[in-house]
C-alpha cells in the first residue's frame, strides 16, 4: 500500500438510482441479492452505474489495500428496526431472520460494496442529520489525501420511512454514488473528468440561528467555508440550497445573497429545494451540478434543524483547465476561520 497522498481527486463515475421501478435482479443479478436491505441495493446499483462510466480499470489500476467506500444515511435501517422491534415483540428475539438481522448495525450497509469490489483501504458509514453523505464525501477525500487509499466511492443511500416515523411525508429512497480518482490517474486512463467537488461541514447551534443574529452568523460560516474550499470571490457562484423551515435551515437561507456572502458574484437566483428527511437530496444535487456540460463553480448548502451543516463546491469538469489556484488544485479544505428521491440514471 502506498503512503503517497492522493491529490488533484476528480470526479470519474456518477450513479443514480431511484426507487421507483427499482428490481435488484435486473439492477445487479438475479443471485445473491434478494435479501439485502433495500439501501444495501440502491447503492450497490449506484455504485455499479458509476463504476461503468468511470471505466472498468477505475478500481483495478490499484490494489485492494488502496480502494476506499464512504456512505452516508439516515434512514437506511428504519424501516428493517421497525420490522425487527415487530418480530422481537410479537414473538421473541429467536425469531429474528439470520439473514436481515446483522443488518441491525448500520455499519453493515456498505458491507456487501467492499466485500464485491475488494474496498481493503476503508469502509465508512455516516449519519449525521442530512449531511451525512456531505461528510462521506468530504471524509473520503480526506483520507485519501493522507494516503490511506488513492481510489474512492463515495456517496448516499436512503430506504423509504414507515408511515409512522417523523418525516415519513418527505421520505427518500435511492442512492447517488461517486467515483473519485486523481486527476493524472484519470488522463493516463483517457477517461473524462467530470469535476471537482470539495465539502466542508460546521455546525449552526439552532439556539443562534434562532436568535437576531442567526443569518449573520450563517453567512460567517458560509463565507469561512468557501474561502477554505479555495472559491475565489470575483468568480460568479452557482447556488442550490437544500434546506427545510427549521431556525438553521431559514439562517442559511437568509444568508445566501451576494452582501452577505462577503461580495460574491451569484450566476443568477439560488436555486431553493425544499429538504427531504434524510441526506439523499444534497448528494443527488451535487452529481446534477457535475453532470452538467458546462457552467459556473456551484455551491451546494445544505443544513438540518439539529444544527449540522455543509457546503459542497463543484468545479464542472470543462472548467478544470480553466480555473488556477486552490479552487482548481485537489477540491481539499484549508483551515477555516473562527427531496424525496434520486432521479435514475
Amino acid at each position: 500500500m502506498s503512503n503517497e497522498p492522493a491529490v488533484g481527486l476528480v470526479v470519474t463515475g456518477i450513479g443514480t438510482v431511484g426507487a421507483d421501478g427499482f428490481d435488484f435482479r435486473t439492477a445487479l443479478g438475479r443471485h445473491g441479492y434478494k435479501y439485502l436491505p433495500a439501501a444495501s441495493q440502491y447503492f450497490l446499483a449506484a455504485a455499479k452505474r458509476a463504476l461503468a462510466q468511470a471505466g472498468p480499470d477505475a478500481l483495478e489500476a490499484v490494489g485492494p489495500e488502496e480502494r476506499g467506500a464512504a456512505v452516508g444515511t439516515n434512514s437506511a435501517a428504519v424501516a428493517l428496526h421497525h420490522t425487527m422491534d415487530r418480530t422481537v415483540t410479537a414473538t421473541g428475539a429467536g425469531d429474528l431472520s439470520p439473514v436481515t438481522a446483522p443488518y441491525f448495525s448500520i455499519n453493515l450497509f456498505g458491507s456487501r460494496l467492499a466485500t464485491e469490489h475488494d474496498l481493503k483501504g476503508f469502509n465508512l458509514t455516516f449519519t449525521s442529520p442530512r449531511i451525512a453523505g456531505l461528510e462521506a464525501l468530504q471524509t473520503g477525500q480526506r483520507a485519501l489525501a493522507t494516503g490511506r487509499a488513492r481510489r474512492l466511492l463515495a456517496g448516499a443511500t436512503e430506504e423509504a420511512l414507515p408511515e409512522v416515523e417523523p418525516g415519513a411525508d418527505t421520505s427518500e429512497a435511492g442512492a447517488v454514488a461517486l467515483v473519485l480518482e486523481p486527476e493524472p490517474a484519470a488522463r493516463s486512463r483517457g477517461v473524462a473528468a467530470l469535476g471537482r467537488v470539495g465539502v466542508r461541514s460546521f455546525f449552526l447551534p439552532p439556539k443562534v440561528a434562532a436568535s437576531a443574529e442567526g443569518a449573520e452568523r450563517a453567512a460567517a460560516l458560509l463565507r469561512d467555508a468557501l474561502d477554505a474550499l479555495g472559491h475565489r470571490p470575483d468568480r460568479p457562484l452557482a447556488v442550490t440550497a437544500v434546506l427545510d423551515g427549521s431556525p438553521v435551515g431559514e439562517a442559511m437561507a437568509a444568508a445566501l445573497d451576494e452582501k452577505a456572502l462577503g461580495g460574491r458574484a451569484l450566476a443568477g437566483k439560488p436555486e431553493w429545494v425544499p429538504a427531504g428527511a434524510g441526506a439523499l437530496e444534497p448528494v443527488a444535487r451535487v452529481a446534477a451540478a457535475l453532470a452538467a456540460p458546462e457552467g459556473h463553480p456551484h455551491a451546494v448548502v445544505t443544513a438540518a434543524a439539529e444544527g449540522n451543516a455543509a457546503v459542497c463546491l463543484v468545479t464542472p469538469g470543462a472548467q478544470l483547465d480553466e480555473l488556477s489556484g486552490t479552487e482548481a488544485s485537489d477540491g481539499g479544505e484549508q483551515p477555516m476561520s473562527g427531496r424525496r428521491r434520486a432521479s435514475d440514471r
